[in-house]
C-alpha cells in the first residue's frame, strides 16, 4: 500500500473573463509549476465572490494576470473590479500578516505593492514584447529568483508599474524600461511585472483577444504577433516551477 501524501493545492486567483485566455492561463501555471490537476484550485474572481481560502489548508496563492489596471481611476471601475480589489485586499491582509506563500504576475505586482504602501502609476508602462530582465545582488541570492540565470528575456506587455516598492520590499530583477521587475516582501511573497507563465503561443493567444485593449494600435496587429514569434522566451517559466517546488505542502 502507498503510504504517498497528497499535497495540499495551490490557489490560482483569475480575473479573465475570456474562456480561451482563462484556461491557457491555468493550463501554463500547472504545466510551467510542474503540478498536478489536484495540486491547483482555479477561482475566477470575474464570475463569482472570493471564497474563504484557509491558508493552512493550501500550499501557497498564485494571482495572475489581469485586463484590470489598479492605477485606473477610481470612477472608471467597474462593479466587479471594485468587488476584486476589496476581495483580494482583504485576502492580503491574512497573507501577508502570516508571511504566507504568494507569487503575483503582472496584475500582481500592482496588487500586492499598493497593498503594502507601494505606489503603482503609467510611467514604467512597457509594450507587448520582450524585455532583458537582470537579478539584482538579492534576486541572485534569492531562493525562488536565483534559479534564473543573472540576465534573462521575458515576455512583459503593461500599462502601469511599480514606481515605488512598498517599505520593507527587496527588489529581485529590473529592466531597461521597467526598474521594478521582481520583488520579495518579507520572506515568502513574491511578485513579478513580467510573465513567467508564457511561452509565444499563449502571448500570442492575448495578443489576439486584446487586440483592441490598448495595448498597442489595432492595426500594429500582425508586426506584433511576427516579432513575438522571432524571440527566445525560454527560462522565465522557472519562477513558477522553484516556488512550486519550494512551498509544495503535504
Amino acid at each position: 500500500m502507498s503510504t504517498a501524501r497528497r499535497a495540499k493545492p495551490f490557489v490560482l486567483l483569475a480575473t479573465r473573463e475570456h474562456d480561451g485566455v482563462a484556461d491557457a492561463e491555468h493550463a501554463a501555471v500547472l504545466r510551467h509549476g510542474g503540478l498536478r490537476p489536484e495540486e491547483l484550485v482555479r477561482v475566477r474572481l470575474e464570475r463569482e465572490p472570493m471564497p474563504r481560502i484557509d491558508l493552512d489548508e493550501v500550499s501557497g496563492v498564485v494571482l495572475g494576470g489581469s485586463p484590470f489596471c489598479t492605477s485606473d481611476p477610481e470612477g472608471s471601475k467597474s462593479e466587479v473590479q471594485h468587488r476584486v480589489e476589496r476581495e483580494l485586499a482583504a485576502l492580503l491582509d491574512r497573507v501577508v500578516a502570516a508571511d504566507a506563500p504568494f507569487l503575483g504576475a503582472c496584475y500582481g505586482i500592482g496588487t500586492l505593492g499598493v497593498h503594502a504602501g507601494g505606489v503603482v502609476d503609467r510611467t514604467h508602462g512597457e509594450p507587448i514584447g520582450t524585455a532583458p530582465v537582470t537579478l539584482t545582488a538579492a534576486g541572485r541570492a534569492d531562493p525562488v529568483l536565483g534559479a534564473l540565470p543573472g540576465t534573462f528575456e521575458a515576455f512583459v506587455g503593461h500599462k502601469e508599474a511599480l514606481r515605488v516598492p512598498p517599505p520593507g520590499a527587496v527588489v529581485l530583477a529590473t529592466s531597461p524600461a521597467c526598474p521594478v521587475q521582481a520583488f520579495r516582501l518579507r520572506e515568502n511573497l513574491y511578485a513579478t511585472q513580467f510573465h513567467p507563465e508564457l511561452d509565444v503561443e499563449g502571448i500570442v493567444q492575448r495578443v489576439g483577444v486584446y487586440r483592441d485593449a490598448g495595448y498597442f494600435p489595432p492595426h500594429e496587429h500582425d508586426e506584433v504577433v511576427a516579432r513575438l514569434r522571432r524571440s527566445r522566451v525560454e527560462v522565465a517559466s522557472r519562477v513558477l516551477r522553484r516556488f512550486a517546488e519550494r512551498y509544495r505542502r503535504p
